[in-house]
């Protein structure tokens, strides 16, 4: 989600939102930034739990049949996984400058709205 661009008065809808927008961003960075090397075995161990408790609880959606290889009298059949292109899904993504669609400027500005209605901190407005 990007910040509204250019400076609002306080109090405003898009200087709230950028600010609790802005705030759960840096509570994210932190979160990760205190992360030490020895947790990434936990971290990993928790993603391979998850994979399986959605393999084994969703299969239908998580993996529907035929996406993975399987096997079958003795015969491998390979998974549509090996057709999905050249799998560059590693490689960083170029950042090309652009505006946001009409659809995703409505979903901030609706979230704006929240912030400032039914989603308000007692607090906001003494810091945004």
């Amino acid at each position: 989600m990007n910040p509204y661009t250019g400076d609002f008065p306080k109090g405003t809808p898009q200087r709230i939102f950028n600010y609790r927008l802005s705030r759960g961003r840096r509570i994210a960075e932190n979160a990760f930034g205190i992360s030490k090397p020895a947790k990434a075995e936990w971290v990993i161990m928790t993603v391979i739990l998850l994979h399986n408790y959605l393999r084994k609880h969703s299969p239908n959606i998580y993996t529907p049949f035929g996406t993975l290889d399987y096997e079958v009298n003795g015969n491998l059949t390979e998974g549509s996984w090996r057709n999905e292109g050249d799998m560059t899904s590693m490689v960083p993504i170029r950042n090309i400058p652009r505006r946001p669609t009409n659809y995703c400027t409505k979903v901030r500005d609706e979230i704006a709205n929240y912030l400032i209605n039914n989603g308000a901190l007692e607090w906001q407005d003494q810091y945004a």
